[in-house]
């Protein structure tokens, strides 16, 4: 399985479940960069979520 990598706005490389902030939502789970808060797509963030450093 190869890993999926997240280039956000402000220029940070997201890898891992770690690089992610989860903002808790009524209807769903909405994922943002962890450095500036910008929102990371679903589809990108359910993929790097599963992904650990180790």
């Amino acid at each position: 399985m190869s890993t999926t990598s997240y280039t956000c706005q402000c220029g940070a490389t997201l890898r891992y479940k770690q690089d992610l902030r989860k903002e808790p939502g009524t209807v769903s789970t909405t994922w943002k960069c962890r450095q500036c808060l910008t929102p990371v797509p679903g589809m990108t963030a359910e993929k790097l979520k599963h992904q650990h450093p180790s």
